[in-house]
């Protein structure tokens, strides 16, 4: 990994684009089963049906893990201060998740060095499934 530097990071950077694999039922069954979170609405199509929609759909932590997963490409853990988000779509089955982000601001707490993203996962339309924003310190 090539972690950036405060100096050589301006307002308005963009983060390296990530693109995923199209959601299927396996990868969701895998995600029920490795969260803990069996919600039927994301794995049963009988019971999506039941709820009057076509078909399961993505757990909406699964996109936020993609959005830690950007973050992570970027810096190490260990330099997260805060991620915020927030859900605003559906991701279906066969959607393409596209992570991204920018530089939204640089500032320095305590004499840390820090850097204020805007992060999204879209799908291939360009629809914003989940939106956020990260602080992480940079050296």
């Amino acid at each position: 990994m090539n972690i950036p530097l405060f100096s050589d990071v301006q307002v308005g950077d963009a983060l390296p684009l990530i693109k995923l694999r199209p959601v299927n039922r396996t990868m969701l069954a895998l995600y029920a089963g490795a969260s803990g979170d069996h919600n039927q609405i994301h794995i049963d199509i009988d019971f999506a049906r039941k709820a009057r929609v076509p078909d399961v759909f993505a757990h909406g932590m699964l996109s936020a893990a993609y959005l830690g997963r950007l973050l992570t490409s970027w810096v190490p853990q260990q330099q997260i201060r805060r991620l915020a988000m927030r859900f605003t779509g559906i991701t279906q089955i066969g959607h393409i998740p596209h992570l991204t982000g920018h530089v939204a601001e640089k500032f320095e707490v305590d004499g840390e060095k820090r850097v204020r993203l805007h992060i999204k996962c879209s799908n291939q339309y360009g629809e914003d499934k989940l939106v956020g924003e990260a602080v992480v310190a940079l050296a």
